[in-house]
């Protein structure tokens, strides 16, 4: 998932780019539009289905009914905050639940639940609203975050994010199967005093705290649904701005707004219909052109349709860094370092940004800690700065040599790619494809992979490279730091290094802020020169949204695009 110094990150302004160009329209043979249109009746008629079903329109803005229609980029894998590890997921939730603070419209913390917390050393009181309601009718209390928190760090559950919850005191411990959860050092003193008591102070704990993974439970609901808690919309409760009527899975989602949510006056649409679950941008193209989304996200190839209609395009800078993540195993070639430094040293960000994926807004990727991110008294990574390595073939290829030899190989087999099927995906993973072939003569097999697929795979250690991405889940550079931990679930290709683990140690621990931007900078150091990671790009996004709909936020913290401060605004 995503994801820091409260002063860290400025939001990218939100750019206009004009310009005219004309495009021919295709003209199809009558056959071809017969079959189109009976296609489209076919969809059409699906459609219908979904999003009737809930009493919604397909359009992209239903003035009548105040709701409006937008996309999700894929099906969301898991809507258990408990085992969630994905931002996809994280999108749907942060807008139908609520935890004990949440990211107001400029991206600061507020009251959620909670109506104010203090923290006194290790000791963390947080008092709830005695308003807040779950979607059944009953309180949202204290007793429902003891019980998530606790249950998600039993082993048996296996959550990839429970190392989030490590600052509370026999936290990890829990989790690692060496104490019970009864130990970990979270309390209900009674419905709406939650008492929490971390391993040792540190400052940034209520940052963490606005993440999914702190959502509370409701753990009466949670045993009825006997083990399928979050599978479908009828196997939830909701506590947030809006409730899940419909999960069509693969197809569509439709949340209507939460009578029982305790701030239902802010929240101005009664409705947000997901109609759609695809990243293709021929498809986001055509379906914002008919007016059947509220908002769309841009690449490269709809740009020139986008300016020739003189939309007004919108720009946003995520906070997200993407990498290509080598597999470590033993068994895998890509354990062997002169292999990796070998690629990594025909590896060049700057040519994938610039030469092919050619979208405004991205950034060639340099280091795991994206540029955003502060350091000690201005920018990390001026303060610690990435050495410059530019590209090297014959370099690299020396250091293909040496690791055929210590491979015991004459040629190397070809090496598995996995990559999503997204488009910026796709041509990432072609262009190393191509590059790996003529400078190194190695063959890269391309294993594309929806998301739920992809995310198993990694998991599971069936690839040598993958396409990844690291977005912030809470606002200090820890959150990028520890994802290579040997601790850490997410850490998918398994590296394991104790020096870099015991730099994470101290930026977890540490109070000072010097010992902590120099814990970054060895983690950074070490990445690099280990070469546990070749930097892609920190992707930015060049968006459109409806004129009628106002109030849209993009959020590097929390949910990347947050309909929860939108209203409509009909036009004339």
């Amino acid at each position: 998932m995503k994801q820091e110094d409260p002063t860290a990150y400025t939001k990218a302004p939100g750019d206009r780019l004009t310009h005219a160009a004309g495009k021919q329209l295709a003209i199809y043979a009558l056959a071809a539009v017969a079959l189109l249109v009976a296609v489209m009746f076919v969809l059409n008629a699906l459609a219908g289905l979904t999003s009737s079903a809930a009493g919604m329109s397909s359009m992209a803005v239903d003035v009548e009914n105040n709701t409006i229609t937008s996309y999700l980029r894929e099906e969301p894998p898991q809507m258990d905050s408990m085992r969630a590890s994905d931002a996809v997921s994280a999108i749907v939730m942060y807008h139908v639940m609520e935890g004990l603070l949440r990211f107001d419209a400029d991206g600061e913390l507020v009251g959620g639940v909670a109506e104010r917390w203090e923290q006194d050393g290790t000791n963390v009181t947080f008092w709830l609203r005695d308003n807040a309601r779950w979607s059944n009718g009953e309180p949202v209390t204290a007793h429902d975050f003891e019980f998530a928190w606790k249950h998600l760090l039993s082993p048996s559950v296996g959550s990839q994010y429970a190392f989030i919850l490590y600052p509370i005191l026999n936290a990890e411990k829990a989790n690692n199967g060496e104490v019970s959860t009864d130990e970990v050092g979270v309390e209900a003193i009674d419905d709406f005093t939650l008492q929490v008591t971390l391993e040792t102070p540190i400052a940034y704990f209520d940052q963490m705290v606005g993440y999914v993974t702190y959502l509370p439970v409701n753990e009466e609901f949670y045993h009825q649904t006997a083990g399928r808690y979050g599978a479908d919309a009828d196997q939830m409760i909701y506590n947030g701005p809006f409730m899940m009527t419909s999960w069509v899975h693969g197809a569509s989602m439709q949340l209507v707004k939460n009578p029982y949510y305790w701030d239902a006056d802010r929240i101005k649409l009664d409705g947000i219909n997901f109609a759609h679950m695809t990243s293709d941008s021929n498809t986001l193209l055509n379906l914002f052109k008919d007016g059947q989304i509220a908002i769309a996200d841009l690449t490269a190839e709809m740009l020139d349709e986008a300016m020739l209609r003189n939309w007004s395009l919108n720009q946003f800078m995520e906070g997200t860094v993407f990498y290509t993540e080598f597999n470590h195993r033993p068994e895998r070639l890509t354990s062997n370092y002169n292999l990796r430094k070998a690629l990594s040293l025909v590896h060049d960000s700057s040519e994938l940004v610039n030469r092919v994926i050619k979208l405004p807004g991205y950034l060639p990727g340099e280091s795991l800690f994206p540029n955003w991110i502060q350091g000690v008294e201005g920018p990390f990574r001026e303060e610690y700065p990435v050495p410059n390595s530019p590209p090297d073939v014959e370099l690299a290829r020396e250091h293909l040599a040496l690791a055929l030899e210590e491979l015991g190989l004459e040629e190397l087999p070809p090496l598995v790619f996995l990559s999503s099927e997204t488009p910026v995906a796709r041509i990432q993973a072609e262009y190393y494809q191509e590059v790996f072939r003529r400078d190194l003569g190695i063959e890269l097999l391309i294993d594309a992979q929806i998301f739920r697929q992809r995310l198993q795979k990694m998991t599971d250690g069936e690839f040598d490279l993958v396409g990844a991405g690291w977005g912030p889940d809470y606002n200090d550079p820890l959150t990028f730091a520890d994802l290579f931990a040997s601790w850490n679930l997410n850490n998918r290709g398994r590296y394991s290094n104790p020096a870099l683990d015991a730099q994470v140690r101290i930026a977890q621990t540490s109070l000072d802020r010097k010992e902590r931007l120099d814990a970054f900078g060895e983690i950074q150091r070490i990445l690099l020169e280990d070469v546990v990671i070749m930097p892609d790009y920190e992707r930015g996004y060049v968006y459109v949204t409806d004129p009628q709909v106002r109030g849209i936020v993009r959020h590097v913290f929390g949910s990347e695009t947050d309909f929860t401060h939108a209203w409509i605004e009909p036009g004339e």
